[in-house]
């Protein structure tokens, strides 16, 4: 009985523990994703990019993908000189930490100034490697018309 006693404490213990961790996981993207909002207003790529795996993948509201860290870059640093006064701003909504702690979800809605659209919905991947949460990929939806 006493043996038991412990092992159920140990795990209440754990599961806390584990609890606690992804929240601070969750506040920690919730973090990167405003980091990440504020390099996009100063229409800083390598801001923006070093949230970015070497393999991240990136499909715009448009429907358009680009897949590859490199490539990416280049399409934004292209979007920024051909239209200086563009804005987007990425709204988390939920930040849902895997079971395995290395993986997360996040999704929110964007939204858009001088641009295409005015914003929709999003989701992103994040995967946590070496210690630190990087994106794996992200999906815009354009929602809303100019």
């Amino acid at each position: 009985m006493r043996k038991s006693f412990f092992v159920v404490v140990f795990l209440i213990t754990a599961h806390l523990a584990f609890s606690q961790n992804k929240q601070a996981d969750g506040d920690i993207i919730r973090s990167l994703r405003f980091a990440s909002n504020a390099a996009i207003a100063r229409h800083d790529v390598e801001g923006m990019a070093k949230y970015w795996l070497s393999d991240f993948v990136q499909t715009i509201g448009r429907g358009i993908t680009v897949t590859g860290k490199d490539s990416v870059i280049a399409s934004w640093t292209k979007l920024f000189k051909i239209n200086n006064a563009v804005l987007y701003v990425r709204k988390p909504i939920a930040i849902t930490i895997g079971d395995n702690g290395i993986m997360a979800w996040e999704t929110g809605t964007w939204d858009a100034e001088n641009s295409y659209s005015k914003g929709g919905n999003y989701a992103a991947m994040w995967r946590k490697v070496n210690g630190e949460w990087k994106l794996q990929a992200e999906l815009f939806v354009s929602l809303r018309k100019l």
